[in-house]
């Protein structure tokens, strides 16, 4: 069997990272996960809240969804300088937000996105320094969110009536132990790219040269040069470039966490001040999602679902009926919108074979 090139072991892993039969688990986990919650807790009578179902909430919720995608395609359009199409940059965030659906959270899409940029057409390096950039932005909008909705939720972030007090010491340590790593990796990175790379580089060797971190230097040592990249890329652009870039950050995060509150408020009624609480729950609840190893955190994201939002919605049959309707339109939405365009993609980047053997894999 003959050696593949270097591109086209890219190729192959990439392909095989984006393969639908990735599909089957986590929809096995997630369902699996909520039928359980729904056979331990279902009562009939608990449903009543949908016949007073709210359709303007419902139509504001479909148009927050638009809107997140819209401004995701947007953004990575222009941090690519337009050098992606419309249609180029919708097949990568759709993509990219399958690839997130598949593959565990802690990887999540960030390790299949340059890959799909440099599909496009993008230099290599150039890629890596754009999604770094994405990346940076969105840690940076967690860094400013957090004191904002802890000033305005205080410990009301905490489930204190879903947990007992020594889970919500355990999840208060968490959170802020997330926010401060976010913090202080947010900062490096701005660091990195506007000032001197190349000493948070020698920091990164440094560091994972103390035993016990030196199974992951190599690793280090390869981030530290793409910084020192993304450096070169990104430091020459101008105000308005970075502007653009925060505003539609701020944008897609801010429509990503109005969803829940939104759905909640189509069949429940909640006061203004409970929707801002939703709201700043779910920077709490991205907490469990971080560390959730299975593919889009499925069956994790559903468990943790009525412990940080049963409080707004009342009974455990309505709260799990609100699980399995949010993960269809931000989870499994997506997978089947994934399983749409990959095919189109890969016709379009590969060839109408490679297309049909990813398709029958």
């Amino acid at each position: 069997m003959p050696q593949l090139t270097e591109t086209q072991a890219e190729d192959q892993q990439l392909l095989d990272k984006l393969r639908p039969s990735r599909i089957i688990l986590p929809v096995l986990i997630g369902l699996g996960v909520v039928g359980f919650m729904f056979w331990r807790s279902y009562k009939p009578g608990d449903l009543a809240p949908l016949a007073n179902a709210k359709p303007v909430w419902l139509l504001i919720m479909l148009a927050v969804l638009v809107a997140r995608d819209a401004g995701y395609v947007y953004r990575i359009r222009y941090l690519t300088q337009k050098v992606l199409s419309w249609r180029a940059a919708l097949d990568v965030i759709m993509l990219w937000e399958f690839s997130s659906c598949v593959l565990p959270s802690a990887v999540g899409g960030t390790a299949v996105a340059p890959v799909l940029l440099h599909k496009e057409g993008i230099p290599l390096g150039k890629s890596v320094a754009y999604i770094m950039a994405t990346a940076m932005l969105d840690n940076l909008y967690y860094v400013l969110a957090v004191p904002l909705v802890v000033l305005i939720g205080g410990d009301a972030l905490y489930p204190h009536e879903a947990l007992q007090g020594g889970l919500v010491a355990t999840l208060r340590i968490a959170f802020i132990a997330s926010y401060v790593f976010v913090s202080a990796y947010a900062f490096l990175m701005v660091y990195a790219i506007f000032v001197n790379p190349r000493s948070v580089r020698r920091l990164f060797i440094r560091l994972f040269s103390i035993a016990g971190l030196r199974r992951w230097r190599n690793k280090a040592y390869q981030h530290g040069n793409e910084l020192v990249l993304a450096s070169a890329q990104l430091r020459g652009n101008g105000l308005a470039y970075w502007l653009r870039a925060s505003l539609s950050t701020a944008f897609v995060w801010t429509a990503r966490y109005l969803v829940i509150g939104c759905l909640i408020s189509a069949f429940i009624d909640v006061t203004w001040a409970e929707f801002w609480l939703i709201f700043g729950r779910n920077l709490t609840y991205k907490v469990i999602l971080l560390i959730a190893i299975t593919p889009g955190g499925a069956g994790i994201a559903e468990g943790a679902f009525p412990t940080f939002f049963g409080k707004f919605i009342g009974t455990p049959t309505m709260t799990n009926f609100m699980v399995l309707l949010y993960r269809i339109v931000t989870y499994y939405l997506y997978l089947v919108l994934g399983a749409i365009f990959l095919p189109r993609w890969i016709t379009r980047i590969f060839g109408k074979r490679d297309a049909e053997k990813v398709l029958h894999s």
